[in-house]
């Protein structure tokens, strides 16, 4: 079994190095788009403003949903009058008395 060092090499050493200098080279190459901060925020206003839109539209089919199956159900309703309103209801309450005070 052979037992490696845990300090480098000397070529080792200069492998990392050249590497490190490859890597700061193109590193100093690469430049940043001047508008990039602008268009990342242009996009998410975008996005922002269709996910309000949307969510508007949602809220109102939602809405005119309710609103017309509220209708249709009061539209089913039967025409003809009920008991509530037969108008045989006032000789029912004439019998009703309101409660005695306890004396």
């Amino acid at each position: 079994m052979t037992h490696r060092d845990a300090t480098p090499s000397h070529g080792t050493d200069r492998t990392e190095q050249e590497l490190r200098e490859a890597l700061r080279a193109l590193a100093g190459g690469v430049l940043p788009d001047p508008d990039a901060y602008r268009t990342a925020r242009g996009e998410w206003l975008r996005r922002e403003r269709r996910r309000r839109l949307v969510l508007a539209v949602l809220i109102t089919v939602v809405f005119a949903l309710a609103v017309l199956i509220g209708l249709w159900v009061l539209n089913q309703a039967p025409s003809d009058p009920g008991v509530i309103f037969s108008g045989t209801g006032a000789a029912a309450a004439d019998g009703l008395s309101l409660p005695r005070p306890l004396p």
